[in-house]
């Protein structure tokens, strides 16, 4: 469907990635409602596109209610929220993994829930799930943010098969590693020697064509790690023995450690 002319909801809008998206959509003449939890960020993000806002915290299950309703009619979802979640398993609080699944996983899958019927009744939408490479492949320090993700690509392949001949479509885009915003730029740390990067407007470039084009999965990240991560979905062993000779484990490692405080 055309993004055009379309009202788009748009999670986590004041993150990275989320700037770029908000931005990229504002450019192709989307009527925008962005919702995060950074107010000031938030209220300049929409005097620079012209979109609605809608604070709330997706963890909070009255917030996420109070969106899916107050948002209205939506054409397309993007829903782009999700915590680092990424460290040893047994160094989270169980607060903090309740968190880490809500706002991964159960929010995209809620409000897909709530805003879908509309579209069914209409005939047309989408729903775009930002997952990430970490969908496909495990690594270590990872364990929690894999769970989401892999259980996020589950639900929007199976629901995309569902929705045939609807008119509805759904995509998962899933980047690798992003330069200049998400978890690296946050965190200061370096993605593993030797591996290239994407940008964020390339993953927003990607949102626009998943959805104007209905692609059911896009991998965001240069050829030699899209054949990668299709080989380390097939042999789990082979993705962790070339992990180790990358070091990306002790990459995660520095990058869980950073991220501590934002679980």
């Amino acid at each position: 469907m055309q993004v055009r002319g379309a009202t788009v909801l748009l999670t986590s809008a004041t993150g990275g990635l989320g700037h770029a998206i908000a931005r990229a959509l504002h450019r192709r003449g989307a009527k925008l409602v962005l919702t995060g939890r950074k107010v000031a960020e938030l209220e300049a993000l929409t005097a620079e596109t012209g979109a609605r806002a809608i604070v709330a915290d997706l963890a909070d299950p009255d917030d996420l209610h109070r969106l899916a309703g107050e948002a209205g009619e939506v054409d397309v979802l993007v829903a782009n929220a999700a915590l680092p979640a990424n460290g040893e398993l047994l160094d989270f609080t169980a607060e903090q993994v309740r968190r880490a699944l809500a706002v991964n996983l159960d929010a995209p899958i809620a409000l897909t829930h709530a805003l879908l019927p509309a579209m069914l009744d209409r005939g047309r939408g989408h729903v775009v799930l930002m997952g990430s490479l970490a969908g496909k492949v495990t690594s270590a320090h990872a364990s929690l943010y894999n769970a989401t993700k892999f259980g996020l690509r589950g639900f929007g392949l199976a629901l995309r098969q569902d929705l045939t001949g609807t008119g509805v479509g759904v995509s998962v885009v899933q980047p690798g590693f992003v330069r200049d915003a998400g978890m690296f730029a946050e965190t200061g740390q370096k993605p593993p020697s030797g591996l290239r990067t994407v940008s964020p407007g390339q993953v927003a470039a990607d949102v626009l064509d998943a959805v104007e084009r209905d692609r059911g999965e896009v991998d965001v990240a240069p050829v030699e790690l899209r054949v990668a991560s299709t080989l380390g979905s097939a042999f789990p062993g082979f993705a962790a023995a070339l992990q180790r000779r990358l070091a990306t484990e002790d990459v995660m490692g520095r990058m869980s450690a950073a991220n501590r405080a934002k679980r």
